[in-house]
């Protein structure tokens, strides 16, 4: 098991990487990526799921980065599980470059969404949650999978996070956690000057488990996690009070912590500085991998190895078992739609768009095994 000196001294590592990548292209959020550090940091070292090898493996974890603008924390832990390279994290927010400064889906470096408006994430993995549900049903424990979610306070304000919050719910996804980074800091003011709700009691009415915790600390992320996979009936918002800017350092050395100047512009000169100097790095040559990192994550390789060996063959042995059954798995993913005859069907002059729309519905019914439909309060008419 990973110590918590470890645990600690890699979250700085990826501390360092973000600011020093916002420095470096002149624009970017450090302050949030600073305060989340510690959660995916226990996440990836410790909890997900995925196989290093195969990115695309159907039955992997699902990690959603709702904050978008979080960015830099994400490529970080992401370096660190060789996901993205040392030279990827300094071409941040570059023309070309594959780590821009909203994150583009790219299994194959391990970001599963694109992060636009606040909020998207959220729904995104309840729907990601839903499917794995689905898929759970039709072939078993071979799809056996945790989806996690990362939310800030912003993504917690918007509206479209309540809808995908209450299905969650109501649904009892207990396969979706979700990480609330609640620092109660935006860009330009605390959040108390706009929002008084209480959140707890919020997801707690929509049918929610909620664990409260000091986000930056390593054991209780670890104890949460832990008590998330074992619950069986609700999904879980783990709500974190970070601070933003952890560990951040002013030109003149006082602490710029909880300050919302952090939030969307580089620290800037000294700041910078005396900022990767507190984190235990060296100004001059930043974009670096502590041994403590490296040694966690060689880790983690090494037990991802083994759970991916034994998960695979199980999948094998199922599908010897299971010959139709795994046909179909391979035609769920196989990106292929069917072959549909659509001159069968046969559109009246003037007809309502939610009828026509009813009848290509119907047909795909037919033919699309895999298509997951939800409405909301029309299903009679569309």
């Amino acid at each position: 098991m990973n110590t918590l000196q470890q645990l600690n001294r890699a979250a700085d590592n990826i501390r360092i990487l973000s600011v020093s990548m916002v420095e470096k292209a002149k624009s970017g959020h450090p302050g949030g990526a600073m305060g989340g550090a510690d959660f995916v940091n226990v996440l990836f070292s410790e909890f997900l799921v995925y196989d290093p090898k195969n990115p695309r493996w159907e039955a992997r974890d699902r990690f959603f980065l709702d904050p978008g603008h979080m960015s830099p924390m994400l490529y970080s832990v992401l370096a660190c599980a060789g996901r993205y390279t040392l030279d990827d994290l300094k071409q941040f927010r570059q023309w070309g470059s594959i780590t821009p400064g909203h994150p583009e889906v790219d299994v194959m470096h391990g970001v599963e969404n694109t992060s636009g408006p606040l909020g998207q994430g959220h729904t995104y993995a309840v729907g990601a949650a839903i499917a794995a549900k689905f898929l759970r049903a039709k072939f078993g424990d071979i799809m056996s999978q945790t989806i996690y979610a990362y939310i800030s306070d912003g993504g917690v304000q918007e509206e479209i996070s309540q809808g995908a919050g209450r299905i969650a719910g109501h649904l009892g996804l207990d396969n979706l956690v979700m990480f609330y980074d609640s620092n109660d800091i935006q860009l330009s003011t605390s959040c108390a000057e706009v929002s008084s709700e209480d959140v707890a009691r919020k997801y707690e009415a929509w049918g929610w488990r909620v664990i409260s915790i000091d986000g930056n600390d390593a054991e209780q992320i670890r104890s949460a996690l832990r008590a998330a996979k074992e619950e069986k009936e609700k999904p879980t918002l783990i709500i974190g009070k970070t601070v933003m800017g952890k560990g951040a350092r002013r030109a003149d050395n006082t602490s710029y912590e909880n300050c919302c100047a952090t939030h969307g512009a580089p620290l800037g000169g000294d700041a910078y500085i005396n900022t990767v100097k507190n984190l235990g790095g060296n100004p001059d040559n930043p974009f670096v991998f502590f041994e403590e990192t490296k040694e966690i994550y060689a880790r983690r390789a090494e037990e991802l190895a083994a759970i991916v060996a034994s998960r695979r063959a199980a999948e094998e042995k199922w599908a010897e078992e299971n010959p139709s059954l795994a046909d179909k798995f391979r035609t769920f993913f196989s990106g292929m739609a069917p072959v549909i005859d659509w001159n069968k069907l046969e559109q009246k002059p003037n007809q309502a768009t939610r009828s026509a729309s009813a009848l290509c519905l119907g047909l795909l019914a037919q033919h699309v095994e895999n298509m997951i439909v939800s409405s909301a309060d029309l299903s009679n008419s569309d």
